[in-house]
């Protein structure tokens, strides 16, 4: 078992849920109407509309968090890109910095022209 940060707003969030609708017999957070496993496809529906509201029609056209599995690599890249040190990043994902710099370290929707500033920037210094 190892420590996973999370923000307060999702702590608060998923203590709310917890205080509403407690954990399944066998401790899920998440469970069907009857206590069982969610369907996959009850996750792929769920996912498919949350995109819809969440993003703009360009934004839902695109591969970005076209899966649930896809915002561990959003928030790896972000920690990241936030300048997070690489063997922390690691650690805290259960990964080896390796593996964390060849599947995670990837560009966040909308990075390029940040990155691009940043390049122009040292390049006149």
């Amino acid at each position: 078992m190892r420590d996973v940060p999370a923000p307060p707003e999702l702590v608060a969030f998923l203590r709310a849920h917890l205080a509403e609708f407690g954990t399944a017999p066998d401790g899920r957070l998440f469970a069907n109407e009857r206590g069982g496993v969610l369907g996959s496809s009850t996750y792929s529906r769920v996912w498919k509309e949350a995109r819809r509201i969440a993003f703009t029609p360009a934004q839902v056209a695109s591969p970005l968090a076209g899966r649930p599995y896809d915002l561990r690599h959003a928030a790896l890249s972000t920690w990241l890109n936030a300048g997070v040190d690489p063997t922390d990043v690691a650690e805290r994902a259960g990964n080896s910095v390796e593996v964390l710099l060849k599947r995670y370290a990837k560009c966040l929707d909308g990075r390029v022209e940040r990155n691009n500033r940043l390049i122009e920037s040292v390049l006149q210094a």
